[in-house]
């Protein structure tokens, strides 16, 4: 996979060459993606490992089947990655929740000896 840049005016446009099957497939991400090279070698991590479970060179159809793969195991990964973000965003909000709650138990008592 190349990285290429061009100009235009005064921008500076990336443009990804990923090589899949031997054939070069080229895009240009959204502004808001970053490390789009990284990106793209991450998907070629998972074709390579769909790939390795054939043992000839693939056909157009094993292509279509590793590709197919690929994109289950990458959507399978994402999922469980949201489950545990899920999880940890819900484990993060009790623990802040707890030591707000701690806080202003503290406040409560601070108050209530002033006023006696």
């Amino acid at each position: 996979m190349t990285n290429r840049r061009s100009r235009k005016g005064n921008s500076l446009d990336e443009l990804v060459v990923i090589e899949i099957f031997g054939e070069e497939y080229k895009f240009r991400p959204d502004d808001q993606v970053e490390n789009p090279e990284q990106i793209a070698q991450h998907l070629k991590k998972y074709l390579r490992e769909a790939e390795a479970l054939f043992k000839n060179k693939p056909s157009e159809k094993n292509k279509i089947v590793i590709l197919l793969l690929a994109a289950m195991n990458l959507s399978r990964d994402f999922h469980e990655l949201k489950i545990k973000y899920s999880e940890l965003e819900n484990e993060t909000e009790k623990r802040v929740s707890s030591v707000l709650e701690k806080i202003n138990k503290g406040f409560e008592k601070d108050t209530d000896s002033k006023l006696l």
